[in-house]
């Protein structure tokens, strides 16, 4: 099954003809990245970057079982630095610097699951993930149902999704849709840094496999983060929707990125009189 977490959950009817033409008119591509902030009083920010890697950290901390392994995440901090730190704190036996194969650190990441470790894959981008599809698919995600429930397979496989900056065609596709539609999957996409990290940690104990899908463009975004959240017991339930910003007229579905243009479009639905979801 697909768990997006962004998927809102009630659809309400536009009142007027007023409104549906006013809902014509909105351009959520223009939305600044203002938006990204949601109604908070915390004053602690942290960026989305940060929240990964106190995610990574914590669980590691808690769980000797729990390793992460692929392509430049020790020495160079992982190509977008969310491993930042963690060799030097955790050693070369938890951070593991892979060759570039995909499908063979891949395959040694799910021969750890299948073996009573929790290893965490990381793709230095997603796209770089169909050259390990075969394990995933064939080998992770079907461990459960093939094995009646006996067996399983606590991964998680997380990286950068979706298109970038100035990263080509061929480093810009979006996988929820792919990976949604494999039996046996869970997939989260998080948005703010609250999103990240709580998705993370229940992702890292989850008993079977999950996919997290981050975006490069959010990384070093700066969102409040609420005390609880910085709590090392905070999880997000995987599979239940969350609703940004309360509406009554009319519901805007989104994930990652996308939320927050979603936010900022109600927010000019709001000026046109319509109360977004």
């Amino acid at each position: 099954m697909t768990f997006l977490r962004h998927a809102l959950t009630h659809i309400g009817p536009v009142a007027s003809p007023l409104k549906r033409a006013a809902l014509r008119n909105i351009a959520p591509g223009a939305v600044n990245m203002a938006q990204r902030r949601w109604q908070s009083n915390s004053a602690f920010e942290m960026t989305v970057r940060d929240a990964l890697n106190a995610a990574l950290e914590e669980e590691m901390v808690r769980d000797e079982t729990v390793f992460l392994l692929g392509e430049e995440v020790a020495q160079y901090s992982g190509a977008y630095k969310v491993s930042k730190g963690l060799l030097d704190k955790l050693g070369p036996q938890r951070i593991v610097d892979t060759p570039i194969t995909e499908i063979g650190f891949a395959g040694i990441a799910v021969g750890a699951a299948l073996g009573g470790l929790k290893p965490i894959c990381e793709f230095m981008t997603f796209n770089f993930a169909m050259q390990a599809i075969d394990h995933i698919v064939n080998s992770a995600a079907k461990t459960h149902y093939m094995s009646g429930g006996h067996i399983k397979c606590p991964i998680v496989f997380r990286g950068p999704n979706g298109a970038a900056s100035a990263v080509a065609a061929q480093h810009s596709q979006c996988y929820a849709a792919w990976y949604g539609s494999v039996p046996g999957l869970k997939v989260v996409s998080p948005w703010n840094s609250e999103d990240a990290k709580g998705l993370l940690k229940a992702a890292i104990r989850d008993p079977n496999p999950v996919v997290v899908l981050e975006n490069e463009l959010m990384y070093g975004v700066s969102f409040p983060v609420p005390e609880a959240v910085q709590s090392k017991d905070f999880l997000i339930e995987i599979g239940k929707a969350k609703v940004e910003r309360q509406g009554s007229d009319v519901t805007l579905v989104a994930h990652s990125r996308a939320v927050g243009f979603s936010m900022g479009a109600a927010e000019k639905l709001a000026k046109e009189g319509i109360s977004a979801e």
